[in-house]
C-alpha cells in the first residue's frame, strides 16, 4: 500500500510539538504514512508580515497569526500530486487509527473538515498571542484534501500569497456544498468539547507551554513526549 501524504504545519518555535504530533499519527496508524512538514518561505510562499509589539501582523490584510503555517497550510494543492492528503496543525495528540479517517473521503467533496460551531472566549492564544474571530474558525486546522476535485484546482499559489485571511480560512474558493463535514472527534478542541477524541487539538496552546502543563488533557500529551524520547 503506498504511503498516505500527510502534511503538519511547522514553526520553529513549536518544534517539540511537531514531532509529537508526528510520533502520535505513526503510533496509532495501521496504513503507511509520509509526513512532511510545511511552513511559511516554502514552495513558493512568500506572504508579507511583520512584528507589531511581540505579534506577528499579516501585511495583506492587517490581522495578527500566530504560527508560521498559518497560511502556508493552503499550500498542500499546489504541492502535493496524489488524490487525497491529510493537513494538520502541529498542535495535535492523534489517539485513532487515521485509517479510520481516510476512509471517510467523499470525492463529491473538495475538502473535509470539523465544521466547528464556537466562538472563541479567550481573548488570548498560544502564551499570550492574539485570539483572532472569523467566520469558520478552525475549520482549518485538519483537512482532509481531495487533489482530485475541478474546484480544488481554483486555489493558486498567487490566491495563498495575496487574499485575507478570513478568505482563505473560509473556503471562500469554494461552494458551500462542496465542504464536507468530518466527525467532531477528528478535531476535538480542548477545553470546549465533552466528546470522546480520536484526535486532540490544544487551539488554546498545549503542555509544552509552561502555563498548560496542568491544563485538560495534558497528561496525554506529555505521556506521548516520554515515549518518543
Amino acid at each position: 500500500m503506498p504511503e498516505f501524504p500527510v502534511y503538519i504545519g511547522w514553526d520553529p518555535t513549536e518544534e517539540e510539538a511537531w514531532r509529537v504530533c508526528a510520533a502520535s499519527l505513526k503510533e496509532h496508524s495501521s496504513v503507511p504514512l509520509r509526513i512532511e512538514r510545511i511552513g511559511e518561505q516554502e514552495h513558493g510562499f512568500d506572504r508579507l508580515w511583520h512584528y507589531e509589539e511581540k505579534q506577528r501582523i499579516d501585511i495583506v490584510d492587517g490581522t495578527p497569526f500566530s504560527t508560521g503555517f498559518s497560511f502556508a497550510r493552503f499550500l498542500v494543492p499546489h504541492i502535493c500530486k496524489e488524490p487525497w492528503a491529510l493537513f494538520l496543525d502541529c498542535d495535535f495528540l492523534v489517539q485513532g487509527d487515521v485509517r479510520d479517517l481516510i476512509a471517510l473521503a467523499d470525492p463529491k467533496f473538495a475538502v473535509m473538515v470539523v465544521k466547528h460551531r464556537h466562538i472563541p472566549r479567550e481573548a488570548l492564544k498560544m502564551n499570550g498571542v492574539e485570539q483572532t474571530r472569523y467566520e469558520r474558525k478552525n475549520w482549518s486546522s485538519l483537512v482532509l484534501w481531495n487533489l482530485s476535485h475541478p474546484s480544488t484546482k481554483f486555489l493558486t499559489l498567487q490566491d495563498v500569497n495575496s487574499k485575507p485571511g478570513w478568505w482563505l480560512h473560509g473556503f471562500r474558493w469554494l461552494k458551500d456544498k462542496e465542504i464536507g463535514e468530518l466527525p467532531m472527534e477528528w478535531n476535538y478542541l480542548v477545553g470546549y468539547y465533552p466528546e470522546r477524541p480520536k484526535a486532540l487539538h490544544y487551539t488554546l496552546g498545549g503542555p509544552w507551554f509552561e502555563s498548560q502543563k496542568k491544563g485538560p488533557f495534558a497528561q496525554e500529551w506529555l505521556e506521548a513526549r516520554k515515549r518518543l524520547r
